[in-house]
């Protein structure tokens, strides 16, 4: 063999690593970005670099792997999901009161599953692996929570709050049907909302 023809074998093979290993690296950024899906884009956005987005997003997976994390037993999900039931129905004569529970069930419900709970940053971390989808419902009513605790949020903010709240605890329990609000709860949140903007308006 010539070493012309060594030269060119050589040449092919090492473009067809090169090719493998950006197919590789495509499939990967795809599949966090299916994994991740929203929270993707907003850890790219907060960090230096796509690189280094990627990098945090791989090392939440190899943290949330060490977990021991659990999936509820009937008795308990349903149990979880008549809590969850009163504290949507308190919601009608209490709104302030109710959110204060909702984000106190959430952060039970959250351990129950097995998630780490004393440091909330942390606590987002480990949820975006599996729960990405409705981590910034989380994040939102979260946040109104504490400003419910301020005295800072509105009659509408507070039921937003419960229906971002919804969205995890449906997919904490695994069971849509199970978090869902009977018809006449999710009536009263809407009503108890369109009084406060006739009251609002009033004004």
């Amino acid at each position: 063999m010539s070493s012309s023809q060594v030269i060119i074998i050589v040449i092919v093979v090492l473009a067809i690593a090169a090719i493998a290993a950006v197919g590789w690296f495509l499939m990967r950024r795809r599949e966090l970005q299916r994994r991740f899906g929203p929270e993707y884009d907003r850890v790219v956005d907060e960090a230096d670099n796509r690189s280094a987005a990627e990098k945090e997003l791989r090392e939440r997976e190899s943290r949330h792997a060490e977990l021991e994390l659990r999936e509820l037993e009937p008795d308990a999900r349903a149990r979880y999901a008549e809590q969850w039931e009163q504290i949507q129905a308190r919601f009608v004569d209490a709104p302030e009161n109710a959110v204060g529970a909702a984000d106190d069930f959430v952060t039970e419900l959250i351990a129950e599953r097995g998630y780490p709970t004393d440091d909330y940053d942390e606590r987002l971390s480990h949820l975006s692996v599996e729960h990405a989808r409705v981590l910034s419902d989380y994040r939102e009513a979260h946040d109104i929570s504490e400003r419910n605790q301020r005295g800072e949020a509105t009659t509408e903010q507070l039921r937003l709050a419960v229906l971002h709240y919804r969205s995890l605890v449906k997919d904490l329990l695994g069971e849509e049907a199970a978090a869902q609000p009977s018809d006449t709860t999710a009536e009263q949140l809407s009503e108890t909302a369109e009084e406060a903007r006739r009251g609002t308006s009033d004004e």
